[in-house]
């Protein structure tokens, strides 16, 4: 078998590449209004979910990226899981641009208190409303798939933000129209940007997970032995690995060591079955053992 064999497993993102589309169509397209009036106005609430709506753009065409690098076949002989960890990196972008948007946002917000800022109250409402009816729309749209494919999930986050920065705008719209201050929409900004800023630190951490190879969410390694050993004709288990490969697609390895008497082929398909039953591993590495073998001893780590 080659390097670059593939294993025809379903693909989480690519299933829901539509709901990405439509997303980026409707977000891309309002983007542009969004800035060109919250210039005008000179809104920073505007403004700012501006340019959250542009990470938007950004994160949602690179995970539309994503979706089509990640199940294309590998040509290269180098890429031996093929090229499935190019939407976590596509989640790892979004988080970058949604920190860079919070930084921008605070730091302009910061540089604003303490000045006299004049707002066109009535505009900041309009475009704050219709930019909250296109974030639900998405957000409708996206949530169908985040709860498969992480990097759904990061576009599904920036979208959830966005709505929220656009509930921001429009109260920053409400407050500056019946107070007559325009720090309300200052306050408004700041508030947005440290909201981002939350959000993008809990997809981070998911997205380090992945990439750090952590056990995935949900399962105990401890159990997944536990059921190992339980497989007739297993006596032990050990160097167990278990990670994600990318959203859905969990990959193992371990070591059987079975008893003298115990068929190795009988106790790998049982040893499967499990993984892929009780645990939804379907791609885990599983090396028989005898109790003499002393391969891994001989490991240095």
């Amino acid at each position: 078998m080659g390097a670059g064999h593939g294993h025809g497993h379903g693909h989480a993102g690519a299933r829901h590449r539509w709901r990405l589309l439509v997303a980026f169509g409707l977000v891309g397209s309002f983007f542009i209004v969004e800035l060109v009036v919250g210039l005008i106005s000179g809104s920073l609430a505007l403004i700012s979910d501006a340019g959250h709506m542009a990470a938007d753009v950004v994160a949602l065409g690179a995970a539309l990226a994503a979706t089509k690098i990640a199940t294309r076949p590998d040509r290269s002989g180098r890429r031996s899981y093929g090229s499935y960890r190019a939407e976590i990196f596509a989640s790892g972008l979004t988080v970058l641009i949604m920190l860079g948007v919070s930084v921008y946002v605070v730091i302009e917000a910061l540089g604003r208190l303490g000045e006299e800022v004049e707002i066109q109250a009535g505009s900041v409402l309009v475009v704050g409303t219709i930019g909250l009816l296109i974030n639900v729309v998405s957000i409708v749209l996206l949530r169908g798939g985040s709860e498969e494919s992480l990097n759904v999930k990061g576009a599904y986050y920036e979208v959830v933000a966005d709505a929220a920065g656009s509930v921001g705008v429009i109260l920053a719209g409400i407050l500056v129209a019946t107070t007559g201050q325009g720090w309300w929409d200052t306050l408004v900004a700041l508030a947005i940007g440290v909201f981002v800023a939350v959000r993008a630190v809990v997809l981070g951490r998911e997205v380090l997970a992945v990439l750090g190879q952590h056990v995935p969410e949900g399962m105990e390694i401890d159990q997944i032995v536990r059921d190992l050993e339980a497989v007739p004709g297993v006596a032990d288990v050990h160097d167990l690995h278990v990670w994600t490969l990318t959203s859905g697609m969990y990959v193992a390895t371990a070591h059987l060591v079975v008893a003298d008497e115990a068929a190795a082929q009988v106790v790998l398909e049982n040893a499967r079955g499990v993984m892929r039953q009780e645990h939804q591993i379907e791609h885990a590495t599983l090396q028989v053992e005898s109790r003499a073998t002393k391969a891994c001893d001989e490991a240095s780590w």
